[in-house]
């Protein structure tokens, strides 16, 4: 049981319902971290308007949810490892053994999206200030200054769902636990 009440459509504040039944909409069901968000109107509007903003830049959807999970693996939010392992696998196609790899910060195989997580990995330890090293490894890849800002920004938007769902002990749904990754 979350430590935070999720919040429904019959419970949450005014200036949260529109939010909630968007996300309820476009899920098919209410996200439990939505329904913890809801506590707070500014903060699921923040969610939900950088969300759109951080789906608009130069990454592809499967590189933003490499982002996502690296961010969540990092800071032991099995909330987002499964949802965002459902999008990956629902929305961008990846394979079950590529999510699993990067749900568990190992290498998927995938010398681009491993340089993107590494290099989530490296943003989120040094707080962005981030080695010359593994500045360039990232470069290598093909990236340039604009997709290094855009990962700092995924990593703005995982935090605050990330360490959210962490303070409010949010429980998977029921819908997202198949994607939780498996451990050993």
């Amino acid at each position: 049981m979350s430590r935070i009440s999720v919040l429904n459509l019959l419970n949450v504040p005014a200036e949260s319902q529109a939010f909630v039944e968007k996300s309820q909409a476009s899920n098919g069901f209410l996200p439990n971290l939505i329904g913890v968000l809801a506590h707070a109107p500014a903060a699921l509007e923040t969610y939900m308007k950088v969300g759109a903003i951080n789906a608009s830049t130069s990454l592809t959807l499967t590189e933003r949810e490499v982002v996502q999970l690296a961010a969540a693996q990092g800071h032991g939010c099995d909330f987002c490892l499964a949802g965002h392992g459902a999008v990956m696998m629902k929305k961008a196609g990846a394979p079950r053994s590529v999510v699993q790899a990067l749900q568990t910060g190992a290498e998927s195989g995938d010398a681009r999206l491993d340089a993107v997580a590494a290099f989530t990995r490296s943003v989120i330890a040094t707080r962005g200030a981030v080695s010359d090293a593994d500045y360039q490894a990232f470069l290598a890849h093909g990236y340039g200054p604009r997709q290094a800002l855009e990962i700092v920004l995924g990593v703005s938007l995982a935090t605050l769902c990330n360490f959210a769902n962490n303070l409010g002990e949010t429980e998977v749904n029921a819908e997202l636990r198949p994607y939780l990754p498996h451990r050993a």
